[in-house]
């Protein structure tokens, strides 16, 4: 069966970067990330985001998102404020549910049973209402809109 024909289509791009070795690596983790978010822009130009930690226990976030193509999304001061990160993870968005607006580009960092984590999926959680009802903690408005709290 065609991807086309079951409704599996090319949304949204989710990459991931982790620096091996002690800290401060010489890797810079933001310029991988953005780097990887240019290559995925095909499959999302509405926004993007980028959340990077140092991977601690009580790990440290920082993240940075913008509106429109990876370029104008992250000026060289907003990759800068993202240079800390040891590791993290970026999303660029087709929306397929949801109004295009800043409050719903991903990742998000959300505060679970857990403790904290940063999420970003690809597409719509097709059984997002049946997982909302199980879980245990109630989130951001934002990441209900989308789903994402399901996860």
């Amino acid at each position: 069966m065609e991807f086309e024909e079951s409704g599996i289509g090319e949304e949204c791009g989710v990459f991931g970067c982790v620096a091996a070795g002690e800290w401060p690596t010489q890797l810079e983790v933001a310029q991988v990330l953005s780097l990887g978010l240019v290559a995925l822009q095909h499959r999302g130009q509405e926004s993007a985001g980028i959340v990077t930690s140092n991977g601690a226990c009580l790990p440290i976030y920082t993240s940075h998102k913008g509106m429109g193509l990876v370029s104008s999304a992250f000026p060289p001061e907003a990759l800068l404020k993202l240079r800390y990160g040891n590791l993290g993870i970026c999303h660029t968005r087709y929306s397929t549910t949801g109004i295009s607006e800043l409050q719903n580009c991903q990742p998000f960092v959300v505060d679970t049973l857990h403790g904290r984590i940063a999420v970003a999926h690809n597409g719509e959680l097709v059984n997002s209402c049946a997982l909302r009802k199980k879980k245990t903690r109630e989130w951001d408005k934002a990441e209900q809109r989308l789903g994402t709290c399901s996860v």
